[in-house]
């Protein structure tokens, strides 16, 4: 049997698998270990116990748990509703300045909290209520804040980019940088598709006819600047080179949940506890995930599939663009079906050899894969983040908010478009700040 016809089997099974709804750590742990014990016989079965511990034990896996416990400090707390109300105070003299309130707040809570459903759920109980209320059609509110919910994980701190960093060896530094300029882009196309998409339903473009004295604007901030100021703090020695990710990391989650304790009252112990059993549980899951996905990227390299599939793509001697156009359609379809860290720990030991062959830059290719599985998030069958907008807006049909978000889908195809035309929106700024790749 060819590596690549095993290759074959070793991903319908997988997919069938996940499509069966096993857990994607179990999937990949239980397809890697078949597969070794299989064709290599039982005295693999000593290499996966030790190995599986051995790809955890590394300094830099601390940075995960210590960002998702910085980000379950701010989710827990009311956060989300003061930054949406600051924001809204600002801006209330805006034409459409609800809805750019809406999708600003979304970004920067996006930057606090790392989770796109924790910010559907903190903007969405305040925004698409208050949207609705002032005449925004039902679609746009729901679907605005969907799609701003899935900015969670392409804005630095964001866990994504780690999980990319830990799976292609590349510098979390790097990564976070190269999220932020197209987050900002995706910002900028969600917020102009909004503005349009109310005027093209009909809704009058005015800003609201309800005054905030300056005093009102600048109360609304000291709940906010704290939190806002930790995450500056944390990427500034990031950047800078103070500190490594996960000494920044630990030194952010401890200054968050101090300051949820301190400005929201947040130091009962059934509090406390939901905050550290939500990061256990979310730590545990993506730990597990990284250890299994290696020791399936370690059976695939084992059995040469991965390196005869490359070497299969690269004799095929396709225009690198068509290649990337294949790989984007694989991602976004992957993205239908399994979460961000799934697809990223599965398929880049494979992708990796390919795109570096082709030459395309792998810090450039982190946003495109971010954006093809923010793509995930708002799109059946999975999309989860349709789900928790249809949790918290229950009067408003699944349908309703699909409708709305699809136009949202489409920024993020021109997004990922206008980076192949415009690298440098993902590669300026870390070549800036860390100089140019070699």
């Amino acid at each position: 049997m060819s590596e690549l016809t095993l290759g074959l089997i070793v991903l319908v099974v997988t997919i069938g698998l996940l499509m069966v709804g096993v857990p994607v750590a179990f999937a990949l742990g239980g397809v890697a270990v078949g597969f070794l014990v299989v064709f290599e016989g039982f005295g693999m079965l000593d290499f996966v116990a030790e190995s599986l511990f051995g790809y955890l034990n590394s300094f830099g896996l601390l940075a995960i748990p210590m960002f998702i416990l910085m980000g379950a400090a701010v989710a827990s707390s009311r956060a989300g509703g003061d930054l949406y109300e600051a924001l809204d105070r600002w801006l209330y003299r805006v034409p459409g300045g609800l809805v750019i309130s809406n999708l600003g707040a979304c970004a920067i809570f996006s930057a606090l909290s790392g989770s796109s459903p924790a910010t559907c759920a903190a903007i969405g109980k305040m925004g698409i209520p208050e949207m609705r209320k002032r005449g925004y059609p039902a679609s746009l509110a729901t679907g605005s804040i969907a799609a701003g919910g899935t900015l969670g994980i392409l804005i630095p701190p964001s866990v994504t980019m780690i999980l990319y960093g830990i799976a292609t060896e590349s510098s979390i530094g790097r990564l976070f940088l190269a999220g932020l300029g197209p987050g900002l882009m995706l910002v900028l196309l969600f917020i102009a598709w909004s503005l349009f998409d109310a005027w093209r339903q009909g809704y009058k473009l005015t800003g609201a006819d309800r005054v905030f004295t300056w005093k009102e604007k600048f109360t609304a901030l000291p709940k906010v600047l704290p939190f806002l100021a930790i995450v500056i703090a944390v990427l500034f020695v990031l950047y800078g080179g103070v500190a490594t990710p996960s000494e920044a990391a630990g030194v952010g989650a401890l200054l968050c949940l101090l300051m949820a304790i301190i400005i929201y009252r947040m130091w009962k112990g059934v509090e406390l506890w939901e905050v550290l059993r939500a990061t256990m549980r979310e730590s545990v899951m993506i730990l597990l995930i990284i250890g299994t996905a290696e020791l399936f990227a370690y059976m695939l390299s084992l059995l040469f599939i991965t390196q005869s599939l490359a070497a299969w793509i690269a004799d095929l001697e396709v225009n690198r663009w068509v290649l990337m156009a294949c790989i984007n359609v694989f991602l976004l379809i992957a993205g239908f079906f399994i979460p961000p860290a799934g697809v990223i720990l599965m398929a880049m030991p494979v992708l990796l050899p390919i795109i570096v062959s082709a030459g395309f830059d792998s810090i450039w290719f982190a946003a495109v894969l971010t954006i093809n599985m923010e793509i995930g998030l708002i799109t059946p069958p999975v999309g989860l983040n349709l789900y928790v907008i249809n949790g918290i807006a229950p009067d408003v049909n699944l349908g309703t908010i699909l409708r709305g978000s699809i136009p949202y889908v489409g920024c993020m195809v021109l997004g990922i478009v206008l980076l192949c035309f415009f690298p440098e929106i993902a590669t300026f700024l870390p070549d800036l700040v860390f100089g140019e790749q070699i």
